[in-house]
């Protein structure tokens, strides 16, 4: 079973994203787009966002430090468990409450404005509440674990992430994993599997022919 949940399914769910991703650029592309409603609503939208955004931001960052960089180097760079886990817990619990307090009011905006309500789409909401689920988990995982004390993930989840992406898998390294930290990666993965056919496609849109396209030039209205 253990090989299942922690050895299979994730090969599973990488697939579906990536496959996914590709499909949907190759049949899709005028769908690969946020489908901004800020012409309908600003004021909400303006502060849900920005919330969302910084809080996504921040929170991927400490993901990337805790589960990408292996726990040898803080180790050889001097960072004891008590600090790395004071400096994560001082910085990912307000940022996780940022992106959540964001999503929630994108997601309370949606509800309230009509107009806005009538131009969802299912893809929407499915988005929406894999959001709040992976979020929601993420955060209620780091407040149990806020005692010194707590579980380190980064002897465990964190190298079993990373033998997933080199195919060395040891699905033994989430046998002591606590439920809700396991919670949180299946709420995870679960937003990954959906993520291709919904607007989170765009989190992949960047402008990069804008750095090399020619200047537009505009003529000054002459003065009369």
């Amino acid at each position: 079973m253990d090989l299942l949940l922690w050895g299979i399914f994730p090969y599973i769910v990488l697939t579906i994203f990536i496959g996914g991703l590709i499909y949907r650029y190759q049949k899709d592309q005028f769908g690969w787009t946020t489908k901004s409603s800020e012409f309908l609503e600003k004021r909400q939208l303006r502060i849900g966002s920005l919330l969302f955004h910084w809080g996504i931001i921040f929170v991927f960052g400490g993901h990337v430090l805790g589960l990408i960089i292996p726990v040898e180097l803080y180790n050889a760079l001097g960072v004891t468990e008590h600090t790395y886990h004071i400096v994560a817990i001082a910085f990912g619990i307000p940022a996780g409450i940022a992106a959540f307090i964001g999503i929630i009011l994108l997601t309370y905006r949606r509800i309230s404005v009509k107009r806005i309500m009538a131009t969802t789409s299912a893809s929407d909401w499915v988005s929406l509440i894999f959001i709040i689920l992976a979020i929601g988990s993420g955060l209620l995982a780091t407040s149990f674990n806020v005692d010194a004390q707590g579980f380190d993930y980064r002897t465990t989840i964190a190298p079993w992430l990373r033998g997933l992406f080199i195919f060395n898998v040891q699905p033994e390294l989430m046998a002591s994993v606590p439920i809700w930290f396991k919670i949180h990666i299946y709420c995870t993965f679960s937003l990954y599997a959906v993520w291709p056919f919904t607007r989170l496609v765009h989190a992949f849109s960047f402008p990069i022919r804008y750095l090399s396209r020619s200047y537009v030039i505009y003529k000054r209205r002459a003065a009369r």
